[in-house]
């Protein structure tokens, strides 16, 4: 049985990895080296290999939403929020893909706590640390690129019981790629991952919620399946912890998946109003727990 369990191991290893080199064959070039995502500087704020921030997938307001400018120094390679922006499979979206999993059926006032776009060395601990005191658990759909500048931080993560998942390597709209490229951005974060925890994801979530259906083929064929959200608590447009509280209570509802940041940004705000609505979801008899396949 243990033989069998390392060959299964062995073998899925070598799928991503095969996928990964079949990937950035068909695209015709690396997306994002090693060096640019280990590497939190100024080099990144063009970030190289990425398709144009201008539109969204949805083309909503996040084009015009004039958030260019709030990135910290150290997290300047980020000019626009990375997710929750309105997108072809997010919550509002016409029409979203069916395939992709907003809320999940339970019998009981369980939700779901995700966090994207880290793992980031300041926001990432101080979110594990609210989540460790109130003995909940969450689901982190990390950036590869970023993930691969700070591996420890996967391992606290899954340490503390929580779920690492697919969050891609440099965060484009997959809709704009080809196959080739919506396979290297999958398969190259899957493969840091099972590099890292021994294991690959099994949830993946696009950038902006945007999936079309190749990319969803290619994410079945990862062995992930793909997660998106109901409840968009809205910290990425840093409205303020009290808003982000409000919004977050409105709309909760059992089963709900919830998406907030641990990265990407300056995330305090999005600390701040986890602290506070937590200890009153369990209060009103909610139960974070993580998503499973």
């Amino acid at each position: 049985m243990e033989s069998d369990k390392h060959t299964t191991s062995r073998s899925r290893r070598w799928f991503l990895q095969a996928a990964f080199a079949v990937g950035a064959l068909s695209a015709g070039r690396v997306l994002f080296g090693p060096d640019e995502g280990a590497s939190p500087s100024g080099a990144e704020q063009q970030g190289k290999g990425r398709p144009p921030r201008a539109a969204t997938a949805g083309g909503g307001p996040a084009a015009s939403s004039g958030h260019t400018g709030g990135a910290s120094t150290t997290e300047a390679y980020r000019l626009r929020p990375m997710a929750g922006e309105p997108s072809l499979s997010g919550p509002g979206a016409s029409p979203p893909h069916p395939e992709v999993a907003h809320v999940l059926s339970t019998d009981r006032r369980e939700i779901f706590l995700t966090f994207d776009d880290g793992p980031h060395p300041r926001y990432t601990p101080e979110i594990l640390r609210v989540l460790r005191r109130h003995d909940t658990q969450a689901t982190f759909f990390i950036i590869g690129g970023r993930a691969a500048a700070f591996p420890g931080l996967l391992r606290d993560i899954a340490d503390q019981g929580h779920v690492v998942a697919n969050h891609t390597w440099t965060h484009p709209q997959l809709p704009t790629l080809p196959p080739g490229a919506v396979r290297s951005e999958l398969g190259r974060t899957s493969s840091l991952i099972d590099d890292v925890l021994g294991a690959a994801p099994t949830l993946a979530r696009a950038p902006y919620g945007a999936w079309d259906g190749p990319s969803l083929d290619i994410c079945n064929e990862l062995g992930m399946s793909p997660v998106g959200w109901a409840v968009d608590s809205k910290d990425w447009t840093s409205p303020g912890v009290p808003e982000i509280i409000d919004t977050v209570m409105a709309e909760i509802r059992p089963g709900a998946i919830v998406l907030s940041h641990d990265g990407g940004g300056g995330r305090g705000q999005t600390v701040g109003a986890l602290d506070r609505y937590l200890p009153r979801l369990l209060d009103d008899g909610y139960r974070p727990v993580r998503i499973t396949p």
